[in-house]
């Protein structure tokens, strides 16, 4: 984790040195901070770092392809005349254990169109999820432990 951020605080450098903030300067920036952390690979690990982005960038496009998705079920849902929602609550058992992989779990759950994190239980072993049709409740525990939250597992661990 050390190094992806220390790679973000070199592309943001890079950002204001150049003076433009536009996405593909962002972006070269960051593969300058990757190239420059391969070159010094002792504290970082080197390849090590290569695979964590990948993962992480594929948490991220995981993310972009739910939230697509998503936002598109709940369209048809507002859309459709007849509506037939079962709005509720459910319990979803976290495997994740760190606070920063369960916010940052129950954000990407937020950020979903159709699902909102309401609380984490005093033992932070149950976040409860709001569902805009929680019709099948055991579909929807499924979902979010093999895409969110083994993404995040693999990206963080």
């Amino acid at each position: 984790m050390t190094a992806f951020l220390f790679n973000l605080l070199l592309a943001i450098a890079w950002v204001s040195l150049t003076g433009s903030a536009s996405l593909h300067n962002l972006v070269f920036g960051f593969l300058l901070g990757a190239v420059a952390i391969i070159i010094i690979r002792e504290p970082f690990g080197g390849r090590g770092y290569i695979r964590r982005v990948c993962l992480v960038l594929s948490l991220a496009a995981l993310f972009l392809k739910e939230l697509s998705l998503s936002a598109w079920r709940v369209t048809l849902t507002v859309l459709s005349p007849d509506m037939k929602l079962k709005p509720g609550i459910f319990a979803f058992p976290l495997t994740v254990t760190s606070d920063f992989e369960i916010t940052l779990l129950a954000n990407l759950i937020t950020l979903t169109p159709g699902t909102l994190s309401v609380d984490v239980s005093r033992d932070r072993r149950t976040l409860y999820v709001h569902a805009l049709d929680c019709s099948d409740p055991e579909t929807a525990r499924r979902d979010i432990a093999n895409g969110f939250e083994r993404k995040i597992m693999e990206a963080f661990r």
